[in-house]
């Protein structure tokens, strides 16, 4: 794949995923009732769902300030890896079976981070 090529992979792919951490983080910040009885079944308190959100929009702005200063894009994607690892496992723990959306977005990251070292 061209250098250019791959750098187009690394927009899309990047923008997309800071889209759909922003809409997971609105989602926390104004209570969604869809969102905050899973998160307290997975045993996240609801004083701590805000800090999730804050982590969510971290890591979104990192992913596209990260388009143009590559350490951080890397940075950004390996924390957005961690979150979504950590989503994984306390869905686990709590033994909730719908933990397909954050595994999905975990390999999500994953392909984002992929993509933006190999189009340093």
């Amino acid at each position: 794949m061209k250098a250019g090529h791959m750098f187009i992979a690394t927009l899309v792919v990047s923008v997309l995923l800071a889209v759909a951490l922003t809409f997971s983080a609105i989602g926390k910040l104004t209570k969604n009732p869809s969102v905050v009885p899973m998160l307290e079944q997975v045993g996240v308190p609801a004083d701590k769902i805000p800090w999730l959100a804050y982590l969510e929009i971290l890591g979104a702005v990192g992913l596209l300030v990260g388009l143009v200063v590559w350490p951080i894009g890397v940075a950004a994607a390996v924390g957005v890896i961690l979150y979504f690892v950590g989503a994984v496992v306390a869905h686990l723990r709590a033994g909730d079976k719908d933990f397909a959306p954050a595994a999905g977005l975990a390999v999500f990251s994953v392909v984002a981070l992929v993509l933006r070292v190999l189009s340093a």
